[in-house]
């Protein structure tokens, strides 16, 4: 059984939840790889996905997006699984996190099994000007609120099922 985890990222932040994730699986022992998606040219020699992408304005990025498109039809026929960077701060800042618009449609493209929204980073050094702009808008607060646990469950829970379905083929 082996896993592609790859992921869309505008600073970073989501490919090392990707490359958490594959390590959760890893250490789980199912073998998996973290790619960003944008270097993946097909999904041969893959027996599951977990795709993810960082969350601007509530969308995911381009390129993940575009990934689930033009692999479609392999993911369809895959156990795949979606994740969210975004957005920032503590469980209890005023901005809800939601679902991502793109990710109804994503999970219906992919037949994805589940998806989970994890926080992001958020460091104001590493943006552009119109970034800076949108951010201090909305009055995200400037930080890493990443949760390790969360998303190392969140890689338990998929090699739990991977296992399963493989020892019951």
């Amino acid at each position: 059984m082996r896993v592609l985890v790859t992921a869309a990222s505008r600073h970073e932040s989501t490919r090392e939840i990707a490359a958490a994730i594959a390590e959760g699986l890893i250490g789980r022992g199912v073998d998996s790889i973290a790619v960003p998606t944008d270097e993946v040219k097909a999904l041969d020699g893959f027996d599951a996905v977990v795709l993810g992408s960082a969350v601007y304005t509530g969308r995911w990025l381009g390129d993940a997006r575009r990934f689930a498109e033009v692999h479609a039809s392999a993911l369809s026929m895959l156990p795949v699984w979606l994740f969210s960077s975004g957005p920032v701060g503590p469980a209890d800042h005023p901005i809800p996190p939601g679902t991502p618009a793109d990710v109804p449609v994503l999970m219906r493209l992919t037949q994805a099994i589940g998806h989970r929204t994890f926080p992001g980073r958020l460091d104001m050094r590493r943006l552009h000007f119109a970034e800076r702009a949108a951010v201090r808008t909305i009055a995200a607060p400037d930080g890493d609120s990443r949760d390790w646990d969360a998303i190392d469950r969140f890689a338990g829970e998929i090699a739990d099922r991977l296992v399963g379905v493989h020892l019951a083929a």
